[in-house]
């Protein structure tokens, strides 16, 4: 997808195939400055503050977010976008493009909707019971290959457990656990979110969730270029992975092959309460984005102030609604300062 060609690289962006809460209403990008200048006073107002946004596609979060930062604020903040595709033509010159997150951070790393891009293998049992790799051609064509082992399969055990029933899948989330233990561990203080679609080990979806997207619309996810492929993700085992590794790991772990590394991530049976998820619905409302409707006295008072208010009442209630927007998990994992969300 990043190649020469690729769905990623192309003009349009994924902006022009689908839409994200960064898309749906600047809304979201206020939220994510209000929750930057929460984590702010929380460091004690830094001279140096980070944003780093992960998957920044053209960059629309990132700018987003410091048009809205309070002038001292911005002036402080350290702003980068974290994205494979090349530096959009025209973007603002404060914000520092990278394909790597910084090595340390001080303030928030934000993740929306990148874990779900992070690619996973898929498993599916067989006829005898067994859960076998989904190996897949240039054109989508599918065929099950060898018994999932390893780390892998323990995996599966702990967070996704497959009944022996043929043609169940499931998505063997361990690339994403360790991507966002990585990423976690660059902040030596603040606030690390991951925001994704995303299920939880009581309620796994049985056949997976993987599919494709191009131009607005759900298609097969073929792996040529052509779309974006996607999964949900199991936040609930980033989360583990993300307190296990930051309790745990010296200097020395970091230099560890991703097999030992991943030994030590599934080694951990839950979460501690420094790592929490909660809806969208449940953050943004915490970041003061409800969705209520203006009073109907303004509209006597102030009718363009009461038609403002009621199209930001719109977009909120988008953000936040229930069986859309409002569903997305948020991974919530402080380092350092209190929950600035609690």
């Amino acid at each position: 997808m990043y190649g020469p060609g690729g769905f990623y690289r192309r003009p349009e962006g994924p902006a022009g195939h689908f839409r994200t809460s960064v898309h749906a209403s600047p809304l979201f990008a206020q939220a994510v400055a209000r929750l930057l200048c929460r984590v702010d006073e929380a460091l004690g107002r830094p001279s140096a503050l980070d944003f780093v946004d992960m998957g920044a596609g053209r960059g629309e979060l990132v700018t987003g977010v410091l048009a809205a930062l309070p002038a001292d604020v911005a002036a402080r903040t350290r702003a980068y976008a974290v994205e494979l595709a090349d530096r959009p033509a025209v973007l603002d010159e404060r914000i520092i493009w990278r394909n790597t997150p910084p090595a340390a951070v001080t303030g928030l790393l934000f993740a929306n909707e990148w874990l779900d891009n992070v690619p996973v293998d898929v498993a599916e049992v067989d006829p005898a019971g067994v859960p076998r790799l989904v190996l897949v051609a240039d054109d989508g064509t599918e065929r099950l290959g060898e018994p999932v082992t390893g780390a892998a399969a323990d995996w599966l055990a702990r967070w996704w457990p497959l009944p022996a029933e043929e043609g169940l899948r499931a998505e063997i989330g361990l690339p994403r656990d360790l991507a966002w233990a990585s990423a976690v561990d660059r902040v030596v203080r603040g606030l690390a979110v991951a925001v994704d679609y995303a299920h939880t080990v009581d309620a796994r979806p049985p056949f997976g969730t993987l599919t494709g997207f191009r131009e607005g619309r759900e298609t097969a996810p073929v792996p040529d270029g052509s779309c974006d492929i996607t999964a949900h993700v199991a936040l609930d085992a980033c989360a583990a992975a993300s307190t296990a590794h930051t309790r745990s790991c010296t200097p020395q772990d970091a230099a560890r092959t991703p097999s030992d590394t991943a030994q030590k991530l599934l080694g951990t049976a839950h979460t501690t309460p420094s790592a929490r998820l909660l809806t969208q619905r449940a953050a943004l409302r915490a970041l003061d984005i409800t969705g209520a409707r203006p009073p109907l006295t303004l509209a006597s008072t102030d009718p363009s102030a009461y038609v403002r208010a009621l199209a930001s009442a719109g977009e909120a209630a988008e953000l936040t609604a229930p069986g859309g927007l409002g569903d997305f998990g948020w991974l919530v994992q402080p380092v350092g300062i209190p929950d600035p969300l609690a």
